[in-house]
């Protein structure tokens, strides 16, 4: 099959795009450039090759995964060193969900949460 994906964003909605965006910048070190006058104002968030879109809701509260369906993360970013970034995490007082393991599907992973109530886990699949 040919190949035609590159890459992909999340799109998070948000009652506070503003404090969103600064949770992202402060706590997860991801840079935000603003694009709040644009006919659908967002927030793209930037952190090495990984993008973060934040879009208003129209005064909705985040309602995770994990609480519409019975489970499941909102993101999933494959990483480089875990163990590293998880200490980058914990340091900078990000809340830690699932701490660093080896999961039944084969991937090492760990899970935070971030200011919208969102988990957002960061691994990658092991040989």
């Amino acid at each position: 099959m040919k190949k035609l994906l590159i890459e992909s964003h999340c799109i998070f909605p948000t009652q506070d795009i503003m404090k969103t965006a600064n949770f992202y910048e402060q706590k997860i070190g991801f840079k935000a450039v603003q694009y709040l006058n644009a006919n659908e104002p967002h927030i793209c968030l930037y952190r090495d090759t990984t993008e973060i879109i934040l879009t208003k809701t129209n005064g909705q509260k985040v309602i995770p995964n994990r609480d519409l369906y019975g489970y499941g993360y909102d993101a999933y970013f494959i990483t480089k060193n875990q163990e590293e970034l998880q200490e980058e995490l914990v340091s900078s007082n990000v809340k830690i969900v699932r701490s660093l393991d080896h999961t039944d599907y084969n991937n090492k992973e760990f899970v935070v949460e971030d200011i919208d109530g969102r988990w957002l886990a960061f691994g990658v699949k092991v040989d």
